[in-house]
């Protein structure tokens, strides 16, 4: 990726995922329309590539993030642990 599409991408990092996933659904409904220009889609089809990195990366540290509740023999929560990614 050149300098300057680096840099137009470089909002994207500071996106919450919510954000990059509706940005990322009205890029796909513009690509799918096909009233895009050439040129335009290929914009589009670039940021889009973008989001979705984006918003893979943030469900991986969500999923790292998340842990799972421990039970006592009795059913009650008695802590949490790491969840097990593997």
């Amino acid at each position: 990726m050149s300098a300057a599409k680096a840099d137009a991408h470089k909002d994207i990092e500071k996106m919450s995922f919510e954000e990059a996933l509706a940005q990322l659904e009205k890029i796909v409904g513009q690509l799918e329309s096909g009233e895009a220009p050439l040129e335009r889609s290929i914009e589009l089809y670039e940021r889009g590539t973008a989001l979705k990195a984006h918003c893979e990366a943030r469900l991986k540290l969500a999923e790292a993030k998340v842990e799972k509740i421990t039970l006592s023999a009795s059913g009650e929560p008695a802590g949490t642990a790491p969840l097990d990614i593997d």
